[in-house]
């Protein structure tokens, strides 16, 4: 029975879903759809319909989704998606929705109840919906007290006597007391002339208040003002309330619309804010409510008043009565009283849960905002369709701050508005540099989609105005220990949005919070430090200045010195500006992150722009420093000087003349080339490893999360939940972080390298000088025109180029001192000098090194008969003969002698002693011929690598692309010493660059 019921239903189903289809129908979906030849379209498919395209006997089926008739005397209700009976026909059954069944009404009762469930008598006619009709002023009156219905209808006329003063409702179902201003005003309830009917208020004329007010709602950003259909139909009658009968509703309703002017005056014009200083200048005779002179009885509160130089007064001059820390509970508790446009008072709410946050985000994200010494930023784009559906009507905000005394009172403290569209006669006064010309408000909303309708408030609205910019500014007040702030304040900017396309227009939002504190001790001690720090460095200059003079040997001051002078000071001031920006990142990041009681907060974007120009005056400083000791390195005079010796004779063919000679053994240059190319190699030698040192910090900003402690907020934690709001950056915490970690990392590489590396594993520089000794080759370097350094190399075998069983023998000799010491004086170590070298040696040497260089020259100047590479082999034999003898005493007119530097000489780094006659040898245990190869600078490359990374982070907030981009430049110059420093070794000292690695 139950299966045939139902297929007996459902047959007719598939009657209508298949055009043709057999009649035998087996109860299983599957066989139904291949018997029927139905498509699964045919199944899931069905037409869309909208309830207004039904017609006037259809209502539309909300289950089925379609149209549907409705039964025998019906059509569809207002909504469309039920049925009523037709005028003259009444319900005898109603089930809900459509189910009802409707009789026609007997002829001598045509009219329908109210509640359409009998037919009734009329007794003054019919509507257009079959229901009784009585004049204006009467109600209709169907049943009597009892509830019972009676035989007919009786209109009756409402009493607006002096006893009554009624009248009928909206409705007009029952009578009700006229309007309490009509009973005040006319003693009646009719409002006629000379009385004032606004607003459905009536009011009397007696010429104490404006008749005539100001409707328009201006609109400054778009330049155009329209006639807002909601303050010509309100706008004087809640003035008028506001005045007459000191309304609190009406009142705050006054001061709504004020804000909704932008809290703008003008003294030519009675607008709604004219008005309400009208009334408020009127009631001066009353209280201040809570002693506070702005806050008026009966009245909101809406200005701070006007007076020049308030508002300075009210922000930094007393402080609020609590204390704030960035440990325990540090949230602030901001609250606010809000209020509907009609003026009726809402409810208080505190501000977390984003409700003045536009942009939509987590709530936990959303009350970030208010957790003590977090900056805050929040930025988005909403369509303008979503803002106008979801703020049908502006909701108005008083906010204030709450706190707590000792004793746990509470109290509320009042936050005062910075309204940047503010306009007072005409004059954006918000917008001005001086805070002196600011005036401050109180109220504020977030959108206003009904002052910019025109001729109907059911109309879309032609302009909106949203808040499209808060801020909410804290600021710590100087010298305190207790995290004690002044008054906050919330600056906020509208936009005017003229509406073209709701849909398609978008509308960008920012709500930010800023913590400040007066910059000016911190600016003041940045300047003294830059002006005794940069006095040091001048004196710095001017030494090192002076010792470059004595070293290239000219006493004269020329425009050279000159340059030479601002180089040198470019360094020391690089260094002086390095110096202040790492000491003051890492105050900052000391006493921000680490602070209790807070007495230091974090210096604003703009309050950065000084440091981040010290960065950037340190970074270019720098690299002209690192550029000058890059040339100078390329540019230094260098010569192998070869000890070796011919060991006997051969004999030799003699090209043309058919016989043998006698001729010397040749010594042969493979020790030179070696040396050559050793030296070569470690002229980019440091005491770190660049990768090393990038994807280290790299690991420990980005991995360990270092980079957080960068973050904005009073959080001291490596790792954050990525459910958590995350505050900006701080150029100048991000700064400190790195140069922290990149310094650290730098140091431990350099102690690590000094103190176990070259100890235990390879320390290339003295492996160097051991090479120039094993190799029985010296080497005279010369770094500026009378100063150099000379590493002693002359074996004291007597000669290098021998077998392996002689180079054993000759080490073990050496090992069990069978034999004198490497020292250029005898019975000693020292094989490493600086050296001054006198007027007329280096003069002697220029000569043979012309000579030697000559090849180098232009062509034009090089003989073609091949002579000139013969002349420049004569003139390295020279060099070689002229610096060794040199060495071996034998120019008694251009000798040297030996002596050890004075302590206050190496401390300045100069001598002081000029070689007039004889050039001076310097003992130099500490090898500082390095200060000609990256060995010796490492100081400066590290800080200028340093500098390079911190400046792209800077600009570009990136680490990794930082870190890239430093490698990349340290292979790129790394590259180019390396590349013109062989081309200068080949130059120099005849050396073929081909066997230059």
């Amino acid at each position: 029975m139950g299966m045939g019921a139902m297929v007996t239903r459902t047959r007719p189903v598939a009657a209508m879903a298949v055009r043709s289809c057999s009649s035998s129908w087996t109860g299983t979906t599957y066989l139904f759809l291949v018997l029927c030849e139905v498509s699964w379209a045919q199944i899931f498919s069905f037409p869309f319909r909208r309830p207004e395209t039904c017609d006037l006997n259809q209502y539309f089926d909300i289950s089925a989704l379609s149209c549907a008739p409705c039964g025998a005397n019906q059509r569809r209700d207002a909504l469309g998606t039920s049925c009523v009976c037709l005028p003259g026909y009444h319900m005898i059954s109603n089930n809900g929705g459509p189910s009802i069944i409707c009789k026609k009404c007997p002829e001598n009762m045509k009219g329908v109840t109210k509640d359409g469930w009998d037919c009734i008598s009329c007794p003054s006619g019919l509507t257009a919906e079959g229901k009784c009709h009585c004049p204006t002023g009467h109600i209709l009156v169907e049943r009597n007290v009892s509830g019972s219905l009676l035989s007919q209808a009786t209109c009756e006329l409402c009493d607006a006597n002096e006893n009554s003063f009624t009248k009928a409702n909206a409705f007009g179902t029952r009578c009700v007391r006229c309007e309490p201003t009509f009973v005040n005003t006319s003693r009646s309830c009719s409002c006629s002339e000379p009385h004032i009917l606004t607003g459905g208020l009536c009011f009397s004329n007696t010429g104490n208040f404006r008749q005539r007010v100001i409707s328009t709602a201006r609109y400054g950003e778009l330049g155009m003002s329209l006639n807002s259909e909601w303050f010509a139909k309100y706008l004087q009658a809640t003035a008028a309330a506001c005045w007459t009968h000191s309304n609190l509703t009406s009142c705050q309703a006054l001061g709504n619309m004020c804000v909704l002017n932008m809290n703008s005056y003008d003294s030519t014009t009675f607008d709604a804010c004219r008005l309400f200083h009208y009334i408020f200048e009127s009631t001066a005779g009353l209280i201040s409510v809570h002693s506070i002179p702005f806050w008026r009885q009966n009245l909101p509160w809406l200005f701070y008043g006007d007076q020049p130089g308030l508002a300075p007064q009210i922000l930094s001059t007393t402080p609020l009565p609590t204390n704030f820390s960035f440990k325990g509970q540090n949230q602030l508790k901001f609250v606010a009283a809000s209020y509907d446009i009609r003026g009726n008072f809402i409810k208080w709410q505190t501000l977390e849960g984003g409700v003045l946050q536009l942009c939509p985000d987590t709530e936990r994200r959303l009350d970030a905002a208010y957790s003590f010494g977090t900056t805050y930023e929040q930025t988005c784009e909403i369509s303008l369709s979503k803002i106008l559906a979801d703020f049908p009507s502006p909701v108005f905000y008083d906010v204030y701050l709450e706190y707590s005394d000792e004793e746990q009172h509470r109290y509320l403290w009042a936050i005062p508005v910075l309204n940047l569209n503010l306009q007072h006669n005409k004059l954006f006064v918000n917008q001005d540099s001086s805070s002196s010309k600011w005036l401050l408000t109180r109220r504020i909303f977030l959108v206003d989609a009904v002052s910019g309708r025109e001729n109907d408030l059911g109309n879309q609205p032609r302009v909106i105005r949203v808040a499209t910019q808060i801020s909410l500014s804290i600021r710590l007040v100087p010298n305190t220990k207790n995290g004690n702030i002044y008054t906050p304040l919330l600056t906020i900017a509208y936009s005017d949005i003229d509406i073209k396309n709701a849909h398609s227009q978008v509308v960008k939002i920012s709500f930010s919070v800023k913590y400040e504190m007066n910059q000016g001790d911190a600016f003041v001690q940045t300047d003294i430090a830059l002006g005794v720090l940069g006095g040091l460095a001048v004196l710095s200059s001017l030494l090192k200045t002076a010792g470059w003079k004595r070293r290239i040997g000219s006493p004269m001051i020329d425009l050279q010195t000159v340059m030479k002078f601002l180089l040198h000071y470019a360094g020391d001031l690089a260094n002086v500006f390095f110096i202040i920006t790492v000491g003051t990142g890492l105050y900052w990041l000391i006493f921000f992150k680490a602070q209790k009681s807070v007495s230091v907060l974090l210096p604003m974007p703009v309050q950065e722009e000084r440091f981040v120009t010290y960065v950037g005056c340190a970074f270019a400083m720098k690299a002209l420093q690192f550029l000058h000791k890059l040339i100078s390195q390329i540019t230094i005079d260098i010569f192998f000087i070869d000890w070796e010796r011919p060991k006997g004779k051969v004999l030799k063919a003699v090209e043309g003349e058919g016989g043998v000679r006698s001729a010397t053994v040749p010594v042969s240059i493979w020790r030179t080339y070696f040396v050559a190319n050793e030296w070569n190699e470690i002229q980019t030698v440091r005491k770190i490893n660049p990768l090393f040192q990038v994807l280290t910090t790299l690991f420990f900003l980005e991995v360990v999360g270092f980079k957080n402690l960068a973050l904005m907020d009073p959080s001291s934690s490596l790792s954050r939940n990525p459910s958590d709001y995350t505050a900006p950056y701080s150029r100048i915490l991000r700064y400190a972080v790195a140069t922290a970690i990149w310094l650290v990392i730098g140091i431990i590489q350099v102690v690590f390298f000094a103190a176990f590396y070259e100890r235990f594993i390879e320390d290339k520089i003295r492996q160097f000088v051991d090479l120039c000794s094993m190799s029985n080759v010296s080497v005279f370097l010369l770094s500026h025109r009378c100063f150099g350094y000379y590493i002693h190399g002359r074996s004291v075998h007597g000669h290098a180029d021998t077998n392996m069983e002689e180079m054993n023998m000759n080490l073990k000799r050496e090992a069990e001192n069978l034999c004198s010491q490497r020292g250029l004086v005898p019975n000693t170590d020292g094989q490493t000098f600086q050296i001054a070298v006198s007027s007329q040696m280096r003069q002697h040497y220029d000569r043979i090194h012309e000579t030697l260089t000559r090849r180098n020259g232009p062509a034009r100047l090089l003989s073609s008969s091949g002579s000139t590479f013969e002349q420049s082999i004569k003139a390295y034999h020279a060099m070689n003969k002229f610096l060794g003898s040199f060495i071996d005493h034998v120019h008694k007119e251009m000798d040297y002698f030996i002596k050890d530097k004075l302590l206050l000489e190496r401390i300045l780094g100069m001598e002081f002693m000029e070689p007039m006659e004889k050039s001076i040898f310097y003992n130099d245990e500490g090898h500082s011929f390095s200060s000609v190869l990256y060995y010796g600078n490492e100081a400066t490359l590290l800080i200028f690598d340093l500098l390079f990374f911190c400046v792209v982070d800077l600009a570009c907030q990136n680490f990794v692309l930082a870190s890239f981009l430093t490698y990349l430049q340290q292979e790129i110059f790394r590259f180019i010493r390396n590349t013109v420093g062989q081309k200068n070794l080949a130059t120099k000292t005849l050396v073929d660059e081909r066997f230059l690695i």
